[in-house]
Formats: C-alpha cells, structure tokens, sequence
C-alpha cells in the first residue's frame, strides 16, 4: 500500500490544529466559548476548511459543542466507567494478526503546553514526535501519534518505529522498563484525509484511542493517542466479578455501561482485555 502524501499531509496539519484547540479546552470550563473561526484561522495560521475538519471532529467526540447563532463552546464532562480498581490484575494479550508500520512523520519538537502535562515535563523540554500508520498483514488498520521524552530515549530508529513491539525495543535497546498504562476508548467518526490514509469511506466509525504509559519508577515515558477502525477492530473484556452472595450497598446506583443488578457488592472488579482483528471483508 502506497501512502497519499497529500491524504498524510491533511491529516497531520489537522491533527496540530486539533492539539492547540484541545489545549484551548483544558483552560476553559463547561460552557466556555472558545475563540471564532476567524480568530483561530488567524492564531494558527490555518485555512477555514482544515479549521473547521479539527472542530468537527471534537464537536463528534463531544469536547465541542455547536449553538448556531452563538458559537462554539465547551462541552459538559463525560461520564467515566473505570472497571479496575486501583492496581488490579490488568492483562493485555497482543492483537491478532501481524502489526507494521510505515512512518508519516518523525520530529524532534517541544513537547508544548498540553503534551508537557501529560508527561509531566516543561512545555519547552524536547520530544519524539512520531506519526505513524499501523497496518495488520499489510491493511491498514489505525493512525497512531506518539510522543516520547527525548532525554529518556536518545534515538528512535525506523526499525524500532516500523517493526516489532516498541515496549520491547524500549527495555532492550534504551533500558526503558515500562510498567503501567492508563488508556481510554471513546468512539468517533473518521474525516476525509483520514478515511484515505485508513482505506474506509469518510465518516466511518472509528476507535479514539488515548493512552499514557510509565515505567517501573512512575516516570510518563509515553503519551499516544491513536484512530482505529471501527469496522475491522474491537475490544474484548473478561471481568471476574467479586461474590455475589450479598445485597447491594442503599442507594448504590449501578455502574454506568453494567446493566443494574450484575455488581452486588463493592469487590474488585479484575479485568482481562485483548484487541480482536475482523476479517476484512
């Protein structure tokens, strides 16, 4: 498969313009406005098109939120389901099929307000940015940005970003030990340059992946988010629940996405979960 460097291109410049309005969203509050078209054309020096492609995509995750007549303002929180608690037993098998990369893009850049937060580094500390497209036996599969502290890892090379596992790379080649993740999984629609690079109709369903990794020590040692396929990639859980021989806690709800009545008490909750590749049809 050849990469449409102009489909690459789009997709990029969107994917920058989408980080400085995130970084817009985490100052404000719910129900803030967020600057006109106009103005954010101008401070980011961007077309209206590519401005209004990034706004888009946050309006279908619901960060955004459109009133016409009115403007653009914060969405209200999202509700968060977490199904381990604390430091359960989390296991996480490999996806089927056999993964690849082919690079989009690899920089050395500040790691800027926002991706300086999720690292917990200075805004003007440097990192690996690395764009890449995922493929599973040569069709692609996903859209993965990666950012990585440049003091930890000195180099990355294209073997290690284009073969292999890159935590494995990590601990062999940089002694990178990595230790815990804490991601998150929202659905979302893919935009036309997108759609091109991942070989699927514009607006199709999509997986937005969010993931924030550290090492043996607590040390952030990755920040990626990533865009799946929704129609050839999906989840699968396996809770073991705690007893449930007792009556559930006055007034203990239920767990949002758990049908009321399956969790009786307060146990942990111990949750396996793997990656399952569909057959391409």
């Amino acid at each position: 498969m050849e990469i449409d460097a102009a489909a690459s291109g789009a997709v990029l410049k969107r994917e920058r313009v989408r980080d400085a309005i995130l970084e817009l969203v985490e100052e404000r509050r719910p129900g803030d406005a967020i600057p006109s078209e106009r103005v954010l054309c101008a401070e980011l020096g961007v077309s209206r098109p590519t401005l209004r492609a990034a706004v888009d995509e946050l309006v279908v995750a619901g960060v955004l939120v459109r009133e016409h007549g009115r403007g653009t303002f914060v969405a209200a929180e999202k509700i968060t389901q977490e199904l381990v608690s604390g430091r359960q037993a989390l296991s996480l098998p490999p996806a089927a099929g056999a993964w690849t990369s082919r690079l989009l893009e690899v920089r050395t850049l500040p790691a800027g307000a926002r991706v300086g937060r999720k690292l917990r580094m200075s805004p003007a500390a440097q990192i690996h940015y690395v764009a890449r497209l995922r493929l599973v036996d040569g069709s692609p599969m996903a859209i993965e940005y990666l950012h990585v502290p440049a003091d930890l890892v000195a180099d990355l090379t294209s073997e290690e970003l284009e073969q292999g596992d890159l935590y494995e790379h990590l601990g062999a080649r940089h002694d990178v030990r990595v230790s815990e993740a804490v991601q998150s999984i929202e659905p979302t629609v893919v935009t036309r340059a997108e759609a091109d690079l991942l070989d699927v109709p514009e607006l199709s369903p999509a997986l937005l992946f969010e993931r924030l990794t550290t090492d043996t020590g607590g040390r952030p040692v990755e920040y990626v988010h990533s865009l799946y396929r929704g129609d050839r990639y999906r989840i699968v859980s396996r809770l073991t629940l705690g007893p449930r021989d007792q009556a559930p806690p006055p007034g203990d709800g239920h767990h949002p996405g758990i049908p009321p009545g399956d969790f009786t008490t307060k146990d942990p909750v111990t949750l396996s979960t793997r990656g399952v590749v569909q057959d391409g049809m």
